[in-house]
């Protein structure tokens, strides 16, 4: 639960993450020094002023094991294969294909949803469904939808066309009422990916 907060919701003190789950912070103190020792968080202080610093805990990149993967190490070989028996060209045609039947299937279960936060918020869900713990939250006259995890990571960094092709699908079943363009990227080094979505 608490590497789940801090995946969703960003690096956090044990006062935070405590009031998040109702208890005290040495509570969540001692969860946290168990996987520190574990590496799966690390902390820094951060100055608020006089006296001591707050301790702000955040999440490690070994921690990622905790979360879904989809199978990443075989997805990584099946495009390096993939890559060799059919080239550059090979690949991009398959990673298309795979858009195309990706694309389908998300107008299909957003074919009932007629207004852009509708289609935002199911977005969102199935995303979820897929791992990427995905959530929509309204910014001012803009929606974001954030993805705090990337299921596919891995196979995303040996196929860079994984994320484009991602974008453009956002931008076709979102519709043509709205712009879709990506702010914070994991593979860029973010901690998740952040799309925003502009109504025109």
């Amino acid at each position: 639960m608490i590497l789940d907060s801090l995946k969703r919701n960003g690096p956090q003190s044990a006062h935070t993450l405590a009031e998040q789950f109702t208890v005290t912070p040495m509570a969540i103190r001692l969860h946290l020094y168990d996987m520190e020792n574990e590496g799966l968080v690390s902390s820094e202080n951060q100055s608020v002023g006089r006296g001591r610093p707050l301790k702000i805990w955040g999440i490690t990149e070994d921690a990622n094991r905790i979360f879904p993967d989809a199978h990443q190490t075989l997805a990584v070989d099946l495009i390096n294969t993939m890559g060799e028996l059919f080239g550059n060209q090979g690949l991009d045609k398959i990673v298309e294909a795979h858009g195309a039947r990706q694309k389908s299937d998300y107008l299909i279960r957003l074919k009932r949803t007629t207004t852009l936060e509708g289609r935002i918020k199911a977005l969102a869900k199935i995303r979820t469904d897929e791992g990427y713990m995905a959530e929509a939250l309204q910014d001012g006259s803009s929606w974001l939808l954030i993805e705090n995890h990337c299921p596919i990571c891995s196979a995303a960094k040996a196929c860079a066309g994984l994320c484009k092709n991602e974008l453009e699908i956002f931008q076709e079943i979102i519709g043509h009422d709205a712009l879709v363009t990506r702010e914070d990227h994991i593979l860029a080094g973010a901690r998740r990916c952040t799309y925003r979505i502009t109504e025109l």
